[in-house]
């Protein structure tokens, strides 16, 4: 295992019912993997002492937390001291995942958008990433983070990147990142791996979303931290580099935007 590549799933959601009782296994799974540590996210605030006491009990596992846009229109808003204060844990490391989703909620599109927008004002606050989900909404998404970046600066990760071509540019020339899940994986996803290898190297970062989008030969199954391994090797076929430099590409990418999980890593070493 020492031998292995080490790589961190940057987005999953352990506290689905797909994963009760079974966590131990789970993260033992992963770490065989090389998937050493992971990011779970918390969609709804309410949600967020279950989410937290994951994290408390597993050192591999971080967390953040937010309002997803699929469910805004029927959770109290999130505020932004709210958020500020969630971010004083020590293992809270990025706000969200936050967004805009038009694909089945285009009639919220307008409490998304506020609720983006407290988003990115805690994300600018706390110094922590901005973790965006963002489906069949690429022009509001792109105007609002550019609006928002000039009203200053923040930071973020295009979460599960299936989007354009032209909003993979607006998020780059923000400065901000595009994670890779088993989307880019798929057969059919060679548009979207070619978006990503025209992106610079320095700006990718891994994920499953698990339980959800499980990357070939898991296709269709139950997906798990462990199999951000399978993308990653996806990821640096596409960027025709050897598995070992693409994983310690995105280690140093994620230790760069994840600071906060980074400085945690290194004092537990």
């Amino acid at each position: 295992m020492t031998d292995t590549p080490q790589i961190t799933d940057s987005h999953c959601h352990l506290d689905f019912p797909d994963f009760e009782g079974q966590l131990e296994d789970i993260i033992a799974r992963a770490a065989d993997a090389g998937v050493t540590r992971m990011v779970t996210i918390c969609t709804r605030l309410k949600n967020e002492p279950t989410v937290r006491a994951i994290a408390e009990a597993h050192a591999p596992v971080f967390y953040a937390a937010g309002t997803h846009p699929m469910s805004v229109a029927e959770e109290p808003m999130a505020t932004l001291d709210e958020l500020v204060a969630l971010a004083k844990h020590p293992k809270f490391v990025g706000i969200g995942e936050t967004g805009l989703d038009y694909h089945y909620t285009a009639e919220s599109k307008s409490v998304q958008q506020e609720s983006l927008r407290i988003h990115i004002a805690a994300a600018r606050e706390t110094g922590l990433p901005l973790i965006i989900h963002s489906r069949d909404a690429d022009d509001d998404m792109a105007r609002i983070l550019a609006e928002e970046m000039a009203n200053g600066a923040y930071s973020c990760v295009m979460h599960c990147f299936s989007s354009s071509p032209e909003l993979a540019r607006a998020a780059l020339d923000l400065g901000f990142y595009l994670s890779m899940s088993g989307i880019a994986a798929f057969p059919k996803s060679q548009p979207i791996r070619d978006i990503f290898a025209a992106a610079p190297v320095e700006r990718i970062l891994v994920e499953t979303d698990a339980p959800y989008l499980a990357p070939p030969p898991f296709r269709g199954k139950r997906n798990e931290p462990a199999y951000t391994a399978h993308t990653a090797k996806v990821g640096a076929e596409a960027f025709g580099m050897d598995y070992v430099d693409f994983a310690a590409q995105t280690q140093a990418n994620f230790d760069r935007l994840f600071s906060k999980a980074a400085a945690a890593s290194k004092a537990a070493a």
